[in-house]
């Protein structure tokens, strides 16, 4: 079955602008494939470590975390939901520069995959996507 996921950026080194998305993606799906989806719709470069984690703020000092050592990022995402009250589910990336995204489930019913779409897909957005290192030229590299 399919679900529907809303991703909102709440934190990050470089986060100057509200940005979020709609995702489609396979309830079955892992936690770790939920972070290969967030990469790649926000545009990151996949090259820091990350983690996942319930929390009723994103900053609360009580979490659970899916880090591969207390629970695994290989739980499905389907059954994560519905949180306990008051709890969010939050996808940390990049321990230096704190990407962190609030992930909550659509109120719309799982659905069938549709024939010819691939999934992960985004299927909205709003915002302007931040820049994961603001003011970098890898061309510059180049001139040393």
């Amino acid at each position: 079955m399919i679900i529907t996921l809303s991703i909102q950026l709440v934190a990050g080194m470089y986060a100057e602008a509200d940005w979020g998305c709609k995702l489609e993606i396979e309830e079955n799906s892992s936690l770790h494939d939920l972070h290969d989806a967030i990469q790649a719709a926000v545009g990151f470069d996949n090259d820091h470590m990350y983690s996942f984690f319930i929390s009723r703020r994103e900053f609360g000092s009580e979490r659970i975390h899916f880090d591969g050592e207390e629970y695994s990022l290989d739980a499905s995402i389907g059954p994560l939901f519905p949180l306990s009250k008051g709890k969010k589910l939050f996808y940390w990336f990049d321990f230096g520069d704190d990407w962190i995204f609030q992930i909550s489930k659509s109120r719309k019913q799982p659905s069938e995959p549709q024939p010819g779409r691939h999934y992960p897909l985004v299927t909205a957005e709003t915002g302007s996507k931040p820049e994961q290192y603001k003011g970098y030229d890898p061309a510059a590299e180049d001139e040393w």
